[in-house]
């Protein structure tokens, strides 16, 4: 060293910092970079892509030879920095390299190449793979020496190595990415994306039309009035049943109803028995993911929710599964959720009581509670415990709902009361 000039040391501790700047930017960036988006690309055939993933496959591998590199660098950029500064200030130029060095280390070789990884993780893990990965072949014995020490230190503290770089995001996890997507997913998309996520959470009893709204046809009516209805029959499937709709026959197509009335002006009973479809029954509880699967698989289309006695509870079509998915369509075997629902001009909304909870929550931006009654009337009568007069008021999660009618133990209509937004100071 006594032979080198001053000047050549300076340049090779220059030299040395950027090095040291490589190698910390390198991590950083390494490490920071997204490895969903680095696997569409690898797959999509970039090789710089391909290059950082196989690197990161182990990135025990990785870090070690990062550290090995840097700390090597750092110590002879330190013994260097000493050596200048005993030949510039003696005895006292020992404290004072090591004092400038640290700040220029600190500042250029590890904050600003760290910072400016981070914030462009591609635009440096790309590059400095074409470095690493052979770096990587000449250094192996010296990083596997290394990694086999680390590697049974963390066994030794219950952590498993081989675990690294097998992370999975959970539906939560998926659903943050979805809402902070912004403009890169359309609005509606995100939506839809969102509400698949929730197929999970949610049940046929959350969607299904219940008993008392099933469009049905009861065979032991007498022949004319079946007639009747048939023909002004609003939907392409109708339920046949006999006598309650507990004992369910089957269910009439159009198409069917069509052809008996074709064939004959008034066609008997049995005819109309035979032409009824098989019912397809669906046990309550069931999460639309799966009935969605299960639709798919039997080729079925609408299904009667049953209880565990057997009882039939309500009814579920596919189009009321999609509409999950994609929102409302223009027709519904129910109609329009916005017949249950009646904007005035103070605006409050006139509610039916028979509406579904999860329904009025998406249509009037409101948060009723949905873990226990489904509609509207259960709700309210839950939360009263007792069928309550009218007109009468009542608060349940923040939402002021007034009574205004109440028929046959049930609540048929009330007004409800938006939150109103707090003005800011």
């Amino acid at each position: 060293m006594d032979d080198i000039s001053t000047g050549t040391l300076f340049i090779v501790l220059a030299v040395l910092i950027f090095i040291s700047a490589y190698f910390s930017g390198s991590e950083t960036g390494m490490m920071s970079v997204n490895r969903y988006k680095l696997r569409h690309l690898a797959q999509s055939g970039n090789k710089s892509a391909r290059r950082v993933t196989q690197l990161l496959d182990r990135p025990d591998r990785l870090i070690g030879l990062i550290l090995i590199g840097n700390n090597l660098v750092n110590i002879l950029a330190s013994a260097i920095a000493t050596i200048i500064g005993m030949r510039l200030y003696g005895d006292y130029g020992i404290a004072i390299a090591t004092i400038v060095l640290t700040l220029i280390i600190l500042i250029f070789a590890e904050v600003t190449p760290k910072t400016i990884a981070a914030l462009h993780p591609e635009r440096v893990a790309f590059p400095t793979s074409f470095v690493l990965s052979p770096l990587l072949k000449v250094f192996y014995p010296l990083v596997a020496a290394v990694n086999f020490i680390t590697n049974n230190m963390m066994r030794l503290l219950g952590i498993n190595p081989s675990a690294a770089g097998k992370d999975t995001l959970s539906a939560e996890e998926l659903r943050t990415i979805v809402h902070e997507a912004g403009s890169l997913i359309p609005s509606r998309h995100q939506e839809m994306l969102l509400s698949i996520l929730d197929l999970e959470k949610v049940t046929v009893d959350d969607i299904m039309i219940p008993r008392n709204e099933i469009t049905a046809l009861d065979i032991n009516d007498d022949l004319q009035s079946i007639v009747r209805q048939l023909n002004n029959m609003p939907h392409t499937l109708i339920l046949l049943y006999r006598g309650e709709i507990d004992d369910a026959i089957g269910f009439l197509h159009a198409r069917d109803m069509l052809r008996l009335l074709t064939r004959s002006h008034e066609p008997d009973k049995a005819s109309i028995v035979r032409a009824a479809r098989d019912i397809y029954f669906i046990p309550e509880g069931t999460p639309l993911s799966v009935q969605l699967v299960k639709f798919q698989h039997n080729k079925e289309r609408i299904g009667l929710v049953v209880d565990e006695y057997g009882d039939i509870q309500g009814m579920v079509t596919l189009e009321d599964l999609l509409e999950e998915i994609v929102g409302d369509f223009t027709t519904s075997i129910t109609g329009q959720t916005q017949e249950h629902i009646h904007r005035q001009a103070d605006g409050t909304y006139l509610v039916e009581g028979t509406m579904n909870l999860r329904d009025l929550n998406k249509e009037l931006k409101v948060n009723l509670p949905i873990d226990g009654p489904k509609t509207l009337n259960g709700l309210i009568i839950e939360e009263f415990g007792d069928i309550p007069q009218y007109p009468m008021c009542i608060r349940i999660a923040g939402y002021v709902i007034e009574i205004l009618e109440v028929t046959d133990n049930r609540v048929e209509q009330v007004r409800i009361q938006p939150k109103r937004k707090r003005k800011s100071r």
